[in-house]
This record gives structure tokens, C-alpha cells and sequence, in this order.
């Protein structure tokens, strides 16, 4: 039957999700319901050796084709309304146009890009939030900033709510001012510094949406030019991720950004003192808001048809915080997990930005800001406590990939059941370093308690239990942060589909487990937001409403067995400290 008879389908708001492999559309209709998706996995680098790198290994090294990314997106958009089109609404013509209202974009944060906005050259290709190469940028960081009583990663924290550590962006944009020669030619030419970009993947989406193509589309050597005229602007949850704004005033901080690229190699003789231009970052903005920019349009495959032209950009939101707001976990005190790549746990603390003493990272939850037929001002803020571990469904893709221990990850669940227990075997998946609550990057990873009876049914089994793991410890850290007994845990993500994995989550914490109805709660977070801004939802208590639950899983594992579980873990951690130092 014709959607176009669904009275639900007369109002649409669309989300856009970038997430580290894939990016998604979504339209969701006003009852909050998704009517159609595509998603478009695009192709990861693994630099094996690099110019900027010449005779050291790349390990670690993790970068995006921007374009790629771009392109993902305008095909999922076109995919999307193309599908749509069969079903009797073609979003492609003009009249169909006011369907839908707004669309929001949520983004991989830190993931950072640079470019010039009056050539359209991209300088390098974007460095992924987990990338490991900026951990000797970060370390540099520390050494120029030293401050007596204050742990060397802790000294931006009190401005910023951030370690100083190579998951931030401005980590990154310090390496790419250190070493690609042409962003340094242009940070040093007066008239070109001003046109000098830095993004992460909101921005520099925003900007590919709402910029026009270039007369010249490539160079002559292949190579694409970012569009010009796009809206440079981000908004404050993946600001608050760069280490460069200032969390108290939601906009960035000169200071902060000295501290970072003043000891550049970039600056030849003014070393110690040059810096990169404010121009050169985005415009900081709420997370919903209608006026963040207009969509110039996107071709579709069949000639003169054209998607989302004069569509409203009204929200932006980096993953993790837009699936804290699909979780609808708008009251203090409210936490979510997301099993993803990585696990990232975010818990609600209000109009407080709460520092941690524990390891956990204070950072912008939304800001709620201009609404269509609302004369309210813009709210103030609204902060979260945040832990972020590197490796979750990372790991199992490890043993698929790099092991070849299983096929799928969704033979994980049948694996880990047919053994009883780990039977004292544990597998700690620092690849990377440990993040929160830890923050030791010299940390490797470790499979500890090995006996000649353990087989791969066990190495899965501690795979999927090292994610609960990790979320226990920054649950706990949590909790003494705020001093909030947490009462549930809401939680999305692949990982969500394993039983297994969650009731051993619900065992491990002591804690309920919520899955929602739509797992898809980051995108669902960014439509919502889009949707608050231009009037299809009224209030955040009436997006609350549509949030239902679909499974709980209660705790039922014996204290004892808790206890005995959770001493192995951390013995296993230990375990894993201190294996790269300054000669290896």
C-alpha cells in the first residue's frame, strides 16, 4: 500500500550516522518509528608505512578517505529515497519536499579532517579517533605544559574535563601541523591561513551538504575537491572532544589551543609561540537548532531528480551523546552503554559539569537551542560523565579477522555457551592502551590463565566478557564520581542481539539491563533532536514517551561467583600494565 495514505509518514525528520565503518540514513516519522534505512560500509586504511613515518612502523595507524565518507552518506540519502520512491513517495520532487522537516547529523567523534576552503584541497586523509600515532603527540603535550602538583595528563583538565591523550582531536591536528608540509606552508602565508579548515565528520559532512561542487571537480591527478561554500560549524558535544574548548563557556579557548600547537615544528622561528587561527575551527552551535544550515541538495541516479534540497540541518550530535539522547536519559543520574567498535558508557549529570577524580571524562550531553514556533531562549547545557573503552565488538571482529577463530560474530552467543565458565581465563583487549578509567597507554593486549584445556569456545567466551568487564569498571567509576547508585543500565548496540553477553552484563554489575525496542538509538537520538528543532515533537518529555523496552536482564549470578569473577579480571589487568616503554 501507498505510504502516502500513512498518516505518520506526512511528517518525516531524517538522520544521517557516521559511525567508524559505515554510515546510515534513517526517516523516522513522527510517531517515532523508522520508516526507511540504508547504511554503506566505506573502506578502512591501515597505513603500513608512511613519508611522514620513514623507517618506523605504522602499527596503530588508522585513517577515512573524507570522500569516502561523503560519499557514504549521499548514497545512503539516495538509497533511502530512491527505496521510497517505489512505495509511492518520490522525496526527490519538489512538491514532496516539505515531507520532511529537518534532518540531523550524529558522527565518530574525534575523527578529524583538514582542508583549505578556497582551493577545496584536503590536506591528509582523516586521523580516526583510535588511531595510536598522536599517543607521542600527546606525550609531547604533557612535557610542554608541565604544571608542579598536577598529573602531566591531567593539566587542560580542569578547562576542558579531558586526560591529554591521542583519542582527542586536537592531538591530531597537532600531528598534521607537525608534519604535512602544504597545511604548513598555508598556517604561515597570511592570506591563506585564514582559509585553513579543521573538522571532525559532523563538520565536515555539514560542510559537503551545504556547499555547491566546484566547476573543477578533481585535480589532474585524481584528486577531489571538498565543495566550497558549505556551513562550517559543529556543535557542543563533539567540541567538547577536541581538548580545545573551554567547558564552562561552551566555546573555544585561545589559551587552550596555544597550549597544544605552540611548541609546533610548524612555525619555524616563532616556535613557542605560533598558533593556529579561531578561523581555522568551527563555528560552535547547540546540538538542536534550526538554523545550523540548509541542504543544497543531492543528484539522485535518474537524471534531474534531486534529494533533501532545502532540507533544514537541525541537529548535530556525536554518536555516543545522540545515543544517550535516543535513550531518552534526560534526567540526571540516567546512564547508557553502547556496544559498538569500542564501549562507551555516558551517565546524565545536568547542569553541572561534573569532574572525575576517577578516570572518566566530563563532556557536553546537548544543549538544546533556537526552535521553530518556540520563543523559549536557548537552554543552558545539559553535561554527562563519560568512560570510553577502545576495544568491544573490535575484539570479536579480532578473532574473525586476525585469529579466524569464528566466521560471524553472531556465532559468538553458541561459542561462549557451551562451556560452562572461562574457567580462570581472561582476556584483556588493550590493543591500543587502556582507556578509561585507566588511561595507560602503555598497556598491550594479554590472555591470562591459560591451561592445556582451554579451547576457542573459551577465548570467545573471555572476548565477550572482557566488554562487561570494562563496563563494570566504569560503571563503578561512575558511581563514586557522582555519588548516584545507579538503577538500570539502557544499552545499544550489535552487541545488544548476543544473550549471553547481556545477562553476563547484569551478573557482573549487579545491575538491570534495558535493551530498547529500536536499537538503533544513535540515529534515533539526532532524528529526535532534528525533530525538537523544528517543531514535530513538542518537548523532550514527549520524545521520552516513545522510548520503550523491549528485554530486561536481571542479575542471577551468586556473589561469591562475583566476586571470584571480578578479582581474575582485575589480576588480569595488572597483567597487561607497562608493556611498552621508552625502548620498545
Amino acid at each position: 500500500s501507498s505510504i502516502l495514505s500513512d498518516p505518520e509518514a506526512s511528517s518525516l525528520v531524517g538522520s544521517i550516522d557516521n559511525g567508524t565503518s559505515s554510515s546510515r540514513f534513517l526517516l523516522i516519522t513522527s510517531a517515532g518509528k523508522i520508516l526507511s534505512t540504508a547504511q554503506v560500509e566505506y573502506d578502512q586504511c591501515f597505513p603500513s608505512s608512511s613519508p611522514y613515518n620513514e623507517g618506523s612502523s605504522c602499527a596503530g595507524w588508522h585513517e577515512h578517505d573524507p570522500f569516502a565518507i561523503w560519499d557514504s552518506v549521499a548514497v545512503c540519502i539516495v538509497k533511502t529515497v530512491e527505496e521510497l520512491a517505489k512505495h509511492g513517495l518520490d522525496l526527490s520532487i519538489e512538491s514532496n519536499n516539505s515531507i520532511v522537516k529537518a534532518v540531523g547529523i550524529t558522527n565518530q567523534r574525534e575523527t578529524t579532517v583538514a582542508w583549505n576552503d578556497r582551493t577545496g584541497r584536503v590536506y591528509y586523509n582523516a586521523i580516526v579517533w583510535d588511531d595510536t600515532r598522536t599517543a607521542a603527540t600527546a606525550d609531547a603535550i604533557m612535557k610542554e605544559n608541565k604544571q608542579p602538583d598536577v598529573a602531566p595528563q591531567d593539566v587542560l583538565r580542569s578547562k576542558t574535563g579531558l586526560p591529554i591523550a591521542s583519542y582527542f582531536a586536537a592531538t591530531k591536528v597537532r600531528w598534521l601541523i607537525d608534519n604535512i608540509p602544504e597545511l604548513q606552508r598555508d598556517l604561515n602565508s597570511p592570506d591563506e591561513r585564514e582559509h585553513v579548515r579543521f573538522g571532525t565528520m559532523d563538520t565536515w559532512i555539514l560542510y559537503m551538504l551545504t556547499g555547491y561542487r566546484r566547476n573543477v571537480v578533481e585535480m589532474d591527478n585524481n584528486e577531489r575537491l571538498a565543495y566550497q561554500g558549505g556551513v562550517f560549524k559543529t556543535d557542543v558535544t563533539n567540541a567538547s572532544r577536541w581538548l580545545f574548548m573551554n567547558l564552562e563557556t561552551m566555546s573555544w579557548d585561545e589559551s587552550l589551543v596555544q597550549a597544544v600547537c605552540k611548541e609546533s615544528n610548524c612555525w619555524g622561528d616563532s616556535k613557542g609561540s605560533g598558533t593556529i587561527p579561531l578561523s581555522a575551527l568551527p563555528t560552535i552551535v547547540p546540538s538542536a537548532d534550526y538554523t545550523i544550515g540548509t541542504i543544497t541538495g543531492i543528484p539522485c541516479s535518474e537524471e534531474g531528480k534531486i534529494a533533501m534540497k532545502r532540507v533544514l540541518v537541525a541537529s548535530i550530535l556525536g554518536d555516543q551523546q545522540s545515543a544517550l539522547f535516543g535513550q531518552s536519559s534526560f534526567e540526571p543520574g540516567m546512564a547508557k552503554c553502547t556496544y559498538g567498535t569500542g564501549l562507551f558508557l555516558l551517565m546524565n549529570s545536568g547542569e553541572n559539569p561534573m569532574q572525575s577524580t576517577q578516570g572518566l571524562l566530563t563532556t557536553a550531553a546537548y544543549q538544546i537551542g533556537k526552535r521553530i514556533g518556540s520563543s523559549e531562549p536557548i537552554s543552558p547545557p545539559i553535561y554527562a560523565l563519560e568512560g570510553s573503552v577502545a576495544f568491544s565488538g573490535s575484539t570479536i571482529n579480532w578473532l574473525r579477522d586476525r585469529l579466524d577463530l569464528i566466521d560471524s560474530a553472531a556465532e559468538t552467543e553458541t561459542l561462549a555457551l557451551s562451556v560452562a565458565s572461562n574457567e580462570n581465563m581472561y582476556l584483556v583487549p588493550a590493543f591500543s592502551g587502556l582507556f578509561a578509567p585507566h588511561w595507560r597507554p602503555d598497556a598491550r593486549g594479554c590472555m591470562v590463565g591459560l591451561t592445556a584445556s582451554h579451547a576457542k569456545a573459551h577465548i570467545v567466551r573471555a572476548a565477550l566478557e572482557s566488554s562487561a568487564y570494562q563496563a563494570r569498571e566504569v560503571f563503578e567509576a561512575m558511581a563514586r564520581d557522582s555519588s548516584i547508585d545507579l538503577k538500570e543500565l539502557r544499552v545499544d548496540g550489535g552487541a545488544t542481539a548476543n544473550k549471553f553477553m547481556m545477562q553476563f552484563q547484569a551478573d557482573i554489575l549487579d545491575t538491570p539491563v534495558v535493551r530498547p525496542e529500536y536499537l538503533e538509538t544513535t540515529a534515533m537520538g539526532a532524528g529526535f533532536a532534528a525533530g525538537l528543532a523544528v517543531g514535530v515533537w513538542s518537548s523532550l518529555e514527549e520524545i521520552g514517551k516513545m522510548w520503550k523496552s523491549d528485554m530486561t536482564w536481571q542479575p542471577t549470578m551468586a556473589k561469591e561467583e562475583r566476586a571470584r569473577c571480578w578479582k581474575g579480571w582485575n589480576k588480569a589487568v595488572e597483567r597487561s600494565l607497562g608493556w611498552i616503554d621508552d625502548d620498545n
